[in-house]
């Protein structure tokens, strides 16, 4: 490895932050997934991952405030959202940091595509909180129900993750990347990226 991409490496301020976290979903209706979320910087987050044991049509899919589990799904409060605002559909302006619309179920019972509006840092993340499934669509807050504004009218709890959100910290660096994925819980962000650097500089003296 070059002299120059070695410093570049080893610099702390040239460095972009990838923050990832993963969340395995559960249920005592057959209902299971493995949901992985993926932020670059400050950029939108990626959501990829599949669900199966569902029905077809769309499933109301949200970020709920607590990350317990301990009496099942309705151990997890009501959906996140800390700015006090109104349920709506993912891309509008007033709605929960927690609303993340519908998934969709094919004929064969598994969601593979899946929304992706909200932050893994900063005040709004959703990082320790759960992800739960709904019985039925979410009307995004515009069905006129008397639970359209607060829940999206979405039904009952299908299924939410069996230890709440846990993230890792992944830094890359140019065109050479050194990986730090761990759960959050045992690994701080000062000891991963101490982590990363004396990994690098192995890499850089090898």
């Amino acid at each position: 490895m070059g002299k120059a991409r070695c410093t570049n490496l080893l610099n702390n301020g040239d460095h972009k932050k990838m923050v990832k976290a993963v969340v395995v979903l559960s249920s005592s209706e057959g209902v299971k997934g493995t949901i992985h979320f993926t932020q670059e910087g400050d950029g939108p987050t990626t959501v990829t991952g599949s669900i199966s044991g569902l029905k077809p049509g769309h499933h109301g899919f949200h970020v709920h405030a607590l990350g317990d589990t301990t009496n099942g799904c309705m151990s997890t409060g009501p959906h996140f959202n800390p700015a006090g605002k109104e349920h709506g559909a993912p891309e509008d302006e007033n709605r929960h940091a927690g609303d993340l619309g519908n998934i969709n179920v094919g004929e064969d019972g598994i969601s593979s595509k899946l929304p992706g509006y909200i932050p893994l840092s900063g005040t709004h993340s959703i990082v320790g909180r759960a992800v739960v499934v709904h019985a039925d669509p979410d009307d995004l807050g515009k069905g006129g129900h008397e639970l359209s504004k607060s829940t999206g009218n979405a039904g009952g709890r299908l299924a939410c993750d069996l230890g709440s959100l846990f993230k890792g910290w992944v830094w890359f660096m140019h065109d050479f990347a050194i990986t730090i994925y761990t759960m959050v819980s045992l690994v701080s962000r000062d000891e991963a990226l101490s982590k990363h650097l004396t990994e690098a500089a192995d890499a850089c003296s090898a």
